[in-house]
Formats: structure tokens, C-alpha cells, sequence
């Protein structure tokens, strides 16, 4: 499809259900953690989402290739991801969901400050630089105040939380400037779970465990994960990214805490603090203003 200089009323959409998607994630992850142990439940995750993203991409005649220039940087967004999804699945195990959507999803701040050094035309404006400074207050007031813990390694939740959150911008950032960007989404997806199966299912056997408590219940939310939030979600995360402005997209990101929290609220019962409020807000202003692509000036 035809790269598009604006977001449009169809991409709006995908963004905005891609963000309550991901919101939601994170109340999945934390029940399936009850479960399994995060690591094995995010390399059992990958390994089942490979063959359906497959699937799909023979389905509607993708290119599958390795020979394009991509492997290394596609086997390093790899490994990438499994650290990633370790980080993030084994935080949020420590932490509670709302904290944890607020770290993590931080990563469009890290996007856009290495994007001014690394992708000609997305340089950092003084708007960019309050927004930053805005999103680095909220990641303090959370990091600083949590009257309420989960666990007793809440901290360091919130903190795997956060490095996943620049390893993700850091996937991103490979994909828009290596050769990752000839491959189309399905493959660069494909690339990711391929890699990150093997390493985190051996790595959840070097934990020594793997299955908690499993039921019924927890199996069918995994699958949804699969099916959905890997399957269907990720592949229009990467579809959009490879259609429309990083920068415009991006400003669609700040929904995502926002919805994780509401989530976490809904649907776990957790209390939403004052602190988290404002770290929340610091955080949802400051996408928006690193995001946001000042508007042209016509004569």
C-alpha cells in the first residue's frame, strides 16, 4: 500500500483499538502469570503465534525472505524482543498493571529521542523537549512514589518495566532504519517470534520453572494472546508504522497507559493512587508534545 502523509480516519481507528489492545495486554499477562512463569509464558506465546502469523503471511502472498539483507538486523530485533518480553512479563509479575502500562509505555519517548539522531527529519523541537521533560517527571514521580506495593520487588518491577520499554523503541528503531524496513510486517513479526521462542522457552527451563497453577480459564486467555494480541495486533502496529508517519502515529500512543490503567482498575480492582495520576498525566501530555508534528504554515 502507499505510504500516507497523514493518519486517516481508517488508521485512526486501528490506532486507537491498538492502544486499548495493548492496555488490556498487560491485566492478560498478569493472569496468565498465575499460571505459567512470565518467561515461559512469553516464549510459549511466541512459539504459538509463529504459526498463524505464518500462515497468514502465505496466506496473502507476503514475501518470506531472509536474502533481502534482513536476517541480521531481523535475528537481532529478535533477541531484542525476547529481552524485551522477559523484562516486561516477569515486571509486571512484580508490579501492579497501572504502573506497569505507565513504564512501559514510555517507549514512544525513547523513539523519538534517538530518532533525532538517527532518522533524517524528526529532529527534537523545543515542543519535543517539554514533552520529554514532562514524560521523564512522570517515570520519576512513579519510580519515587508507590505507597501501595504489589510485591515486595515492586521497584524492581517498575524498573524491568521501563528497560523493556526502551528495548521495544529500540525494535522500532531498527525497523525504520536497517534493511529490516524492506521486509514487510508480517516477516519483521515473524523475525521476532521465530528468535524469541527458543531463547525464552530455554531460558524459562534455566529458571527451573515453568507451569504455577494453570486452569482453564488461564489457557483460554492465553490463546486470545496469541490469536489476538500477537496475531492481530502486532501485525497492525507494524502495518500502520509501515503506512503512515512515525510521528503522527506515535501521538496515538499516549492511550495506551491510559487504558492500562482503566484496565487495571476494571478488571483487577486495583486502587489508582494520586501518584500514579500524575505520572499518568506527565506521561500522556508529554507523548503527545514529542509526538505531535507542528502544523505548516501557508501563505
Amino acid at each position: 500500500m502507499e505510504r500516507k502523509t497523514r493518519i486517516d480516519a481508517l488508521g485512526a481507528v486501528v490506532l486507537v483499538a491498538f492502544s486499548a489492545l495493548l492496555g488490556l495486554n498487560q491485566v492478560l499477562i498478569k493472569l496468565v502469570n498465575a499460571g505459567m512463569h512470565p518467561v515461559f509464558q512469553a516464549g510459549l506465546r511466541s512459539a504459538c503465534a509463529f504459526i498463524p502469523v505464518l500462515l497468514f503471511a502465505l496466506y496473502m502472498r507476503r514475501s518470506i525472505n531472509i536474502r533481502d539483507g534482513s536476517l541480521l538486523p531481523g535475528v537481532i530485533a529478535g533477541c531484542l524482543f525476547a529481552l524485551e518480553f522477559t523484562f516486561m512479563f516477569i515486571g509486571i509479575d512484580y508490579t501492579s498493571v497501572a504502573r506497569a502500562s505507565v513504564l512501559f509505555y514510555t517507549m514512544p519517548i525513547w523513539v523519538a529521542v534517538a530518532a533525532h539522531f538517527l532518522v533524517p527529519g524528526e529532529s527534537l523541537t523545543t515542543q519535543r523537549i517539554v514533552g520529554l521533560g514532562l514524560a521523564c517527571v512522570g517515570v520519576v514521580i512513579a519510580l519515587s512514589n508507590n505507597n501501595d506495593p504489589a510485591t515486595d520487588n515492586a521497584l524492581l518491577g517498575d524498573i524491568l518495566c521501563l528497560v523493556a520499554s526502551i528495548l521495544w523503541a529500540a525494535i522500532a528503531l531498527l525497523a525504520k532504519t536497517t534493511k529490516l524496513s524492506k521486509s514487510c510486517p508480517e516477516m519483521q513479526l515473524l523475525y521476532q517470534l521465530g528468535v524469541s521462542a527458543p531463547l525464552l522457552l530455554l531460558g524459562s527451563l534455566w529458571v527451573g520453572e515453568t507451569l504455577r497453577e494453570p486452569t482453564v480459564l488461564i489457557w483460554g486467555i492465553f490463546i486470545f494472546q496469541v490469536l489476538v494480541v500477537v496475531g492481530v495486533g502486532f501485525l497492525s502496529w507494524y502495518w500502520v508504522l509501515s503506512i503512515y508517519p512515525a510521528a503522527d502515529m506515535a501521538v496515538y500512543s499516549f492511550l495506551a497507559p491510559v487504558f492500562g490503567v482503566l484496565f487495571g482498575w476494571l478488571l483487577l480492582n486495583e486502587a489508582i493512587s494520586v501518584h500514579v495520576m500524575m505520572a499518568l498525566l506527565c506521561v500522556s501530555v508529554g507523548i503527545a508534545l514529542v509526538n505531535a508534528r507542528p502544523k505548516s504554515i501557508s501563505n
